[in-house]
């Protein structure tokens, strides 16, 4: 495989851009995208098994998509919805109303991206009920804005040097069932890590306090971590028990990505609103959140307005990635790939010891790299290695929180380029097990 040109770009790239911008993986500069396949600047291709970190579900170069794009650039590229309006917005406004879960009567807020929208979900929560503080999890990421940033609790490293940040977020132990901080199986599980929002209430947070719990229905950048289904429907109750908001954090878990519009329906819950990015218009800067008409009518203007949200070409774009969506048989595609895919890995899982876990729902699965199945002791030298061999030999794959591999492709994926992914992905850990991958390619590939 040649990367000169590629290795050039990287190159420049360093030379201009802050190191706060990136996480390295691959010196990979993107030249085209056709389908679930990525072509570099030197003429390499890739199956896709990354999805622009889930903000691509309908692929990078959807032909509908790019036409709507197109259609409305010739028109006009912006003019700002703060103070005039556009009709693609007020499309997508009505379409997003209709999918999302809950049968009361919402409106919509726009921004440009996930970590906006989390801010927005803390502005508008604290306005509708009077109360400060906010409920998040340990491994949950938000964003990179301040507020976004505040309720992340994944890493130290993003908020070294940074402090103070936004006070009244307090993180609580998110349900990680192969990792129980409490050494119990789900079979003789009392809900203890539930329990710890209990016991705060019980000590030091008073629940009529808590404005908001915000969740993501499966924990994406900490490994795409499933909770228990009565872990989510016991929370939803304690919610409603104490007047606090139920708000469910879709920005990588929406927009069939999980084989339903929204993830939290895999619970069959109702959030009082939802919070959406990434591939809302299919990787245009754009974000929303949609609530309870009551919650989003709780601000006055000029609190959550953005001189370039809802631009009109985003919008168009939007409008077009749900309507995709929507057509028969996309999201059956999405559950069927994703079957197939779980069983694969799980069948991997059988023959590796070095493959400890198996997780997901539809197109968002999680493997998790482990030294053997006894200690679960997390195996990042593997994960890492792993992922830089499968890029050497084709396959677009990161690692996530250390030693899970993220498999998030596009939704419109095949079969076979799944099947093919997945032959390239074995052979790789071969090659891992076999002690064929060098311990300098540590040095380009950094990861989470």
């Amino acid at each position: 495989m040649n990367v000169d040109r590629c290795i050039g770009e990287v190159k420049r790239d360093n030379n201009v851009v802050s190191r706060a911008c990136r996480i390295p993986y691959f010196p990979l500069v993107v030249e085209s995208i056709k389908g679930s396949t990525v072509r570099d600047i030197d003429g390499n291709e890739y199956i896709d098994l990354l999805c622009s970190a889930g903000s691509t579900n309908v692929g990078g170069a959807n032909e509908k998509v790019k036409k709507s794009i197109i259609d409305q650039v010739n028109k006009y590229i912006h003019y700002t919805p703060g103070y005039l309006y556009n009709k693609p917005m007020i499309d997508l406004a009505e379409r997003l109303i209709k999918i999302t879960p809950g049968k009361f009567a919402k409106k919509v807020a726009f921004g440009l991206s996930g970590s906006d929208a989390n801010d927005g979900a803390i502005k508008f929560a604290r306005a509708y009920t009077g109360r400060s503080s906010i409920i998040t999890f340990i491994g949950a990421y938000h964003g990179a804005t301040y507020g976004s940033m505040s309720m992340s609790a994944i890493t130290t490293k993003m908020r070294r040097k940074l402090g103070p940040f936004l006070p009244g977020v307090y993180s609580f132990p998110y349900p990680n069932c192969y990792r129980c901080i409490y050494g119990k199986k789900e079979s003789c599980c009392n809900l203890e890590c539930l329990r710890q929002i209990g016991i705060a209430f019980e000590s030091y947070l008073p629940p009529e306090d808590v404005a908001a719990v915000v969740i993501e229905p499966i924990q994406g950048d900490a490994g795409i971590i499933v909770p228990p289904g009565k872990y989510m429907r016991k929370l939803r109750e304690l919610c409603a028990q104490n007047g606090i908001l139920f708000i469910s954090e879709e920005v990588q878990q929406g927009f069939g990505r999980t084989g339903r519009w929204f993830g939290i329906e895999n619970f069959d819950l109702v959030p009082d609103a939802v919070i959406l990015g990434k591939s809302i218009s299919n990787g245009m800067p754009l974000s929303a959140i949609v609530g309870r008409e009551e919650m989003m009518q709780s601000l006055d203007p000029p609190a959550h307005i953005f001189t370039t949200a809802a631009n009109p070409v985003c919008c168009a774009s939007a409008v077009s990635t749900v309507d995709i969506i929507a057509e028969k048989g996309f999201l059956e595609h999405v559950n069927e790939i994703g079957n197939f895919a779980k069983n694969y890995l799980n069948h991997l899982k059988d023959e590796y010891t070095i493959i400890g876990d198996v997780r997901g729902i539809g197109l968002s699965i999680g493997v998790e790299l482990v030294e053997d199945k006894i200690s679960k002791e997390k195996n990042i030298e593997a994960a890492l290695k792993i992922c830089y061999r499968c890029y050497e030999k084709g396959v677009i794959l990161i690692s996530l929180n250390g030693n899970i591999l993220r498999i998030q492709p596009p939704l419109i994926i095949t079969k076979d380029e799944m099947y093919r992914a997945f032959k390239i992905i074995k052979s790789s850990i071969e090659d891992y097990l076999h002690g064929d991958i060098p311990d300098d390619v540590l040095d380009t590939i950094k990861g989470w």
